[in-house]
């Protein structure tokens, strides 16, 4: 008998702003949260291709997209599937602040990220626990 022994990644990421105890939390902190989460229970697709495939499959609860993609094509196709398959879209302002809320940056040994790699796609295809930025976010989409 062979085992395989696969390393676990260990997904640490810069601490969002620190919200205030009594005040509503902010769509972008809480984006930020939830993807984090949706990203420690492997539930993101990063990149046009696994977006799509993921939401061909109606496997897609939430899909987040950059604005400052600079290719109207990737952007108009994203639109496209989410509107076919009634996904909820968000966008974001950064396609770098997008990649670093989905990991795909390197974190230093002060908590920094560094070496950020942009990403104009993510859908959210599992989003973990339940927590209050998940409630902010499906408040938020709702309301749209």
């Amino acid at each position: 008998m062979i085992f395989f022994l696969f390393r676990e990644e260990a997904v640490v990421a810069a601490e969002p702003a620190a919200t205030i105890p009594g005040e509503p939390m902010d769509i972008m902190t809480a984006l930020q949260l939830v993807l984090r989460k949706s990203l420690a229970y492997r539930g993101l697709a990063r990149g046009l291709h696994e977006s799509a495939k993921v939401i061909e499959k109606h496997a897609a609860q939430l899909c987040v997209l950059a604005e400052d993609c600079d290719q109207p094509d990737y952007v108009k196709l994203v639109k496209a599937l989410c509107a076919e398959h009634n996904v909820s879209l968000l966008t974001v302002p950064s396609a770098k602040t997008l990649g670093e809320w989905a990991g795909l940056c390197k974190i230093d040994s002060e908590g920094k990220a560094r070496k950020v790699t942009g990403c104009s796609c993510v859908v959210v295809k599992d989003f973990g626990e339940e927590h209050e930025a998940y409630n902010v976010v499906l408040q938020h989409v709702k309301s749209q």
